[in-house]
């Protein structure tokens, strides 16, 4: 994983509405935009990090990169769930995240509530990794303080 701790920065956009209505779990969504300027060679796969919408508080998450192989996506995706619970919606709004680490790859599940254990596991998996002082240090990074300029993807 080279790409790792990768910084990454856009605006939330509308996704398939699963996340919520389906899955009891709320994914906040990056442009196909943005999506393309991800690393080319960046795995597939569910990963954990740190995320922080507009200029407030930075909380924990994890991120599915690729193409949902239970809801057979056409298009790449970058679907992030913040570990919090948000009084509302927050579409147009700027979504900072770092990524840093890896948890497993993209795979297909037998059925919803198989997807939602394994996303509740990961949900855990992630808490565990980011409790630790090297993944806590990220949570303070100056890069979690939006500038006035938008910046995308590390530009």
């Amino acid at each position: 994983m080279r790409h790792l701790p990768y910084f990454c920065r856009g605006e939330v956009v509308k996704g398939f509405g699963r996340g919520s209505k389906e899955l009891g779990i709320p994914t906040a969504n990056f442009s196909e935009q943005v999506v393309e300027n991800f690393p080319s060679d960046i795995s597939t796969g569910i990963y954990y990090g740190w995320a922080c919408v507009g200029n407030g508080d930075v909380h924990k998450m994890v991120l599915s990169i690729g193409w949902n192989p239970f809801y057979k996506n056409i298009k790449k995706s970058v679907e992030t769930h913040i570990i919090h619970t948000f009084k509302e919606d927050f579409y147009g709004e700027i979504l900072s995240i770092v990524i840093i680490g890896y948890i497993r790859p993209e795979k297909n599940f037998d059925s919803l509530e198989a997807l939602i254990s394994a996303i509740q596991e990961d949900i855990e998996e992630a808490k565990r990794q980011l409790d630790l002082p090297e993944h806590l240090k990220l949570k303070e990074d100056n890069f979690f303080h939006l500038p006035e300029s938008k910046i995308v993807n590390n530009h």
